[in-house]
């Protein structure tokens, strides 16, 4: 079972959390609000989701990498395929 699966709970409650974050930035656009606020609600989403992408990076790596009778090969395309989403996500 993937650990996205086994932590759905955790991961929904947080990713609705950063919604509601959004959801605040959108609010302040609509009313105008200056420039400073909405930099601290921008920069605390991208906290938020930079959180979130730390979380399950480090249980991909627990669960799909360090797995006891992980097979080498399984492994090492669980690292190749995490270092493409890695490259990926600090573009």
């Amino acid at each position: 079972m993937s650990h996205t699966i086994k932590e759905k709970a955790k991961l929904l409650a947080r990713i609705r959390r950063i919604r509601g974050q959004v959801e605040a930035i959108e609010r302040a656009l609509e009313s105008e609000l200056g420039c400073d606020p909405v930099m601290h609600m921008l920069a605390g989403v991208r906290g938020s989701v930079a959180g979130m992408m730390a979380e399950v990076i480090e249980d991909h790596i627990r669960d799909h990498i360090m797995a006891p009778g992980q097979g080498e090969e399984a492994g090492r395309e669980a690292a190749e395929h995490l270092i493409e989403v890695v490259r990926s996500y600090l573009k």
